[in-house]
């Protein structure tokens, strides 16, 4: 289906439409802020390269006569009056920021979707009952900054604004200090009781909607998930002097649990479990390895699964010696997504005449914190190859300007009701 075709088949329920071309010119524009070799991005957060995009989305949102407010984390709030400023606001969004090497879709699509919806809203002369907020999430990816989605965590709750500015990332650099750099601290307090909706579009980041050649998934709900920290303590010796049978290797023992992990994930499905980080010491061909650390994460739909992977992995790491340590750092409750809103997004998706499935998202995001305080639901579109967190990642023109559609009838249908 091309962009023009996007375009037209709204018309079908009379309310305006958005434009996909005009979409997917921002996507391919605002890659070049941190562009990659390999046709992806590197924009950490509260990066240069993060400034420069936030300076992008500040003008474009002030340009289209937003109200553009700031909150002490970062999170940036573009508001387009309603015709009743006394109603609570709907919300949409998501997040700039990037994975080391990632693709050019993961977060931003959300972001650059609702600028879409904006710039229709005015060229058509459409005004909502309620209020339209536009919201950048800071550290949505947790990539710099341990945990991850951390603004939209501050703005619920979840976490206190100190405790959050005072994270440091590997060169001691708190976050605090980091936003006061690129000049994105803020003094704005933004009310969470302000929001009537908060509804999100992303990329799947999975291979399920391109599988089964659905247009749309219906988000109900996000898996559980939990991080933990391993450190092993072995003895470094000469790798050429020392007999297999002395040997005190560090690395062994964390390959060991490297491999616990996947099984404890394959043993509780549908729960997933990574090892994505790895650092040994002192890392030479010819030594023993003395230490290693390891970061650990794990997912499942419900909270007895994750109670379930935990207790394994605990008893690997009892198994895998004295020398291991295991640290719990993070946990992130499955979520299920309001019924009212989801209905909406399935009742949009349904007058735009697009194939659809419920589905429960793999992956965190922001929308994951907001739940918690704000009826939330999302929206999927699909990932090529299920790609994602990879410079190959790609969704089309046409899913883009699909998904950016069902947001803005969802918007609308809750701005109705």
């Amino acid at each position: 289906m091309n962009a023009e075709a996007m375009r037209s088949e709204p018309s079908r329920i009379n309310t305006p439409a958005t434009n996909g071309d005009r979409l997917w010119a921002d996507i391919v524009s605002t890659a070049r802020f941190g562009a990659a070799d390999k046709g992806g991005v590197t924009r950490l957060t509260l990066t240069e390269e993060d400034r420069e995009v936030r300076d992008w989305y500040v003008a474009e949102c002030r340009a289209l006569g937003c109200t553009v407010e700031i909150d002490a984390i970062g999170n940036i709030f573009a508001t387009y009056a309603g015709e009743d400023m006394s109603l609570p606001a709907i919300a949409a969004g998501s997040h700039l920021d990037t994975q080391p090497q990632g693709g050019r879709f993961d977060g931003i699509l959300g972001v650059l979707a609702g600028v879409e919806i904006l710039r229709t809203l005015k060229e058509s002369a459409t005004r909502l009952r309620h209020p339209l907020v536009v919201v950048n999430w800071t550290n949505e990816e947790g990539s710099r900054f341990s945990p991850a989605m951390l603004g939209s965590g501050v703005f619920a709750g979840a976490m206190a604004l100190d405790d959050a500015q005072a994270r440091t990332d590997r060169e001691g650099v708190a976050v605090g200090a980091a936003l006061d750099a690129i000049g994105y601290r803020g003094e704005a307090t933004i009310d969470p009781a302000s929001f009537a909706a908060y509804v999100e579009l992303h990329i799947e980041q999975g291979p399920l909607l391109e599988a089964s050649a659905t247009e749309i998934g219906v988000v109900t709900g996000i898996q559980g998930l939990r991080w933990f920290d391993v450190a092993i303590t072995g003895t470094e010796a000469h790798a050429g002097s020392t007999p297999m049978a002395q040997r005190d290797d560090a690395l062994v023992a964390a390959a060991e649990i490297v491999l616990a992990v996947r099984d404890i994930a394959h043993q509780n499905p549908p729960g997933v479990g990574t090892v994505g980080f790895v650092e040994v010491g002192p890392n030479s061909r010819n030594v023993v390895p003395g230490s290693v650390r390891l970061q650990i994460d794990m997912r499942h739909p419900s909270e007895t699964g994750l109670d379930q992977m935990q207790a394994a992995l605990e008893d690997a790491v009892r198994k895998a010696g004295p020398g291991v340590a295991l640290k719990h750092i993070w946990s992130k409750a499955p979520v299920v997504f309001d019924p009212t809103i989801v209905n909406a997004v399935r009742a949009s998706t349904g007058a735009l005449g697009y194939s659809a499935t419920d589905m429960v998202s793999g992956a965190g995001h922001d929308a994951a914190h907001i739940a918690t305080i704000t009826p939330t639901a999302m929206i999927f579109v699909p990932s090529k190859d299920g790609l994602s967190h990879n410079e190959a990642e790609y969704t089309s023109p046409e899913e883009c300007a699909r998904g950016a559609e069902v947001l803005f009838q969802t918007i609308l249908e809750i701005d109705r009701r």
